[in-house]
């Protein structure tokens, strides 16, 4: 049994990239091969420029990570805890370095307050701090904005932003499709041990085409909407009965949203709601792995 079987993935200086995947598909096991937090079994990697199997002590020196469990102890303050991982990492001058990091991610004014009162917000915030005392050439984010509300989100966001201007790497995992369209360069979609499919969001969009979705009024001709949209784009449509919607991914850029309307409005079709619009993400996640679920 093999958790990783042909991975094989490069990631350049100064990007963010995304690993996708179902549940199981491999990602948690290569970020943790990646950080030294598992040994391979065959095979071989560089990370920053250095040797995963011979140089795994340089990797460690060379990279930040923030997993999905806060590493901050919530006894110290927000000031302490930095201290504390810059004098870990023999940074020099730790005082100095905690306090530009509470600056740079706003929590100067909590820095004396400790760390058990923070919001989950301010602790994620902190938990990416501390990951950065060292000033890493490759940072493994996993799933660091989970639970925090869309200001927190976009906080972190435009963090990761600006660490891929100063040229550091992000290697990202992350349960929300947006999120990686919105940061990720490229994508590494992951599936059984393996990059089933890698690109920039748009590249990955364009494998799959648009989607056609039409709302009807009546339950009783969602078949007959569906064979419509068959005829129309080649693909088997997908019916969700709560919503009296029926949709299908085409590839076909002669189907526009009038010659839509009016194939259905011919074959008897009375209509709510129709639309085309350019795919999501999650249209091509569930198109390129064929899953139902994404766990990062």
């Amino acid at each position: 049994m093999h958790a990783l079987r042909g991975l094989d993935l490069a990631v350049a200086q100064g990007t963010v990239c995304g690993l996708l995947g179902p549940n199981g598909a491999g990602k948690t096991t290569a970020v943790r091969l990646l950080t030294t937090l598992l040994h391979p079994d065959a095979g071989s990697a560089r990370v920053a420029g250095h040797d995963l199997l011979r140089e795994p002590a340089a990797v460690r020196r060379r990279i930040g990570v923030t997993g999905q469990d806060t590493s901050v102890d919530g006894d110290l303050t927000g000031r302490q805890n930095l201290r504390l991982f810059a004098r870990l990492h023999r940074v020099r001058d730790a005082s100095a370095r905690a306090d530009e990091l509470l600056e740079r991610f706003g929590l100067a004014e909590a820095a004396d307050r400790p760390a058990s009162g923070y919001s989950g917000g301010m602790r994620r915030r902190l938990d990416l701090a501390a990951s950065l005392v060292r000033r890493p050439d490759v940072l493994f984010l996993d799933e660091p904005t989970t639970g925090l509300d869309p200001a927190s989100r976009n906080r972190i966001w435009d963090t990761v932003r600006h660490l891929t201007e100063e040229g550091t790497t992000v290697v990202l995992t992350t349960q929300y499709l947006e999120e990686a369209d919105q940061l990720a360069d490229t994508i590494a979609l992951v599936d059984r041990g393996r990059v089933a499919h890698t690109g920039s969001p748009p590249e990955l969009k364009a494998l799959i085409g648009a989607y056609a979705e039409v709302v009807v009024t009546d339950a009783d001709v969602m078949v007959k909407a569906a064979g419509v949209l068959d005829r129309l784009t080649g693909a088997e449509p997908a019916l969700d009965r709560d919503r009296k919607a029926v949709g299908a991914v085409t590839r076909d850029p002669t189907l526009t949203l009038p010659r839509l309307v009016r194939e259905l409005d011919s074959a008897g079709v009375p209509l709510l709601d129709a639309s085309i619009r350019p795919p999501t993400l999650d249209d091509v996640f569930l198109r390129l792995t064929g899953s139902k679920e994404l766990v990062a």
